[in-house]
């Protein structure tokens, strides 16, 4: 093999794939040009392709914002799938939202780069939440079934859902204002903590409620009333 063949081959291994390229080439556009001042053919004419190999990755342009989320909530969907019957439900739900969280932290530059352009543009904050729902979605169809024997079931499921979600977004905005210099897993961690207490099995909802004893006492009318205390501390002595 020649050298210039070695460096050509080296040069196409060192190569981002096609669809982080996209990515990486609509994100340096978006901040030279701003979001609405980038069109999808910009994006391919800059990475390199045409534009019909733009739509092989992605449907819109507001997809290449957030090219992560599809494969997380496959990865959310098949480990909650995984779940066995003794797992506390609410515990398996609090790990699931972590899977999300460990996405955002694998590049903090781009996910705080994402923030920001998010913040700025109100269609893409629409689509955020459109994205965040469908995670929530997830979660309480998980809990839907463990709780389906549950008179209020779906509604435990859904606040259940809806509490983790708020959880986790609480400690990944803070740590995506901190420009991904804080410990999000620490900070998402103590957030759950809150819902693992207020809902999980641990807390020994399952657990009946102790009862009082009632002790009843028989006397006459005229009876002193230190011989009815009496007769009271005796009944409770032989208990």
């Amino acid at each position: 093999m020649s050298a210039r063949c070695t460096v050509a081959t080296m040069n196409e291994a060192s190569k981002p794939p096609m669809r982080d390229a996209l990515v990486a080439a609509a994100f340096q556009l978006f901040l030279e040009h701003g979001y609405d001042g980038t069109t999808i053919d910009d994006i391919a004419a800059f990475a390199g392709v045409g534009r019909r190999s733009f739509f092989r990755y992605f449907p819109t342009k507001e997809d290449v914002v957030f090219p992560d989320h599809e494969r997380c909530l496959a990865d959310m969907t098949e480990f909650l799938a995984a779940s066995a019957d003794t797992d506390d439900p609410v515990d398996r739900v609090c790990d699931a939202a972590r899977l999300v969280l460990r996405m955002y932290a694998e590049n903090p530059t781009f996910s705080v780069q994402r923030y920001q352009l998010t913040k700025q543009v109100t269609g893409l904050r629409a689509y955020e939440l459109s994205v965040v729902w469908r995670y929530e979605r997830t979660l309480a169809n998980h809990l839907r079934d463990r709780y389906a024997d549950r008179t209020d079931g779906r509604l435990r499921a859904n606040v259940i859902a809806a509490a983790v979600v708020a959880a986790h977004n609480h400690a990944l905005r803070d740590w995506l204002r901190s420009d991904g210099r804080s410990d999000p897993m620490t900070a998402v961690d103590r957030a759950l903590e809150f819902v693992r207490t207020a809902w999980g099995s641990r807390r020994g909802e399952q657990q009946e409620p102790e009862t009082e004893d009632v002790v009843v006492v028989i006397t006459k009318r005229n009876t002193p009333m230190w011989r009815v205390v009496r007769e009271i501390e005796a009944s409770t002595d032989n208990k």
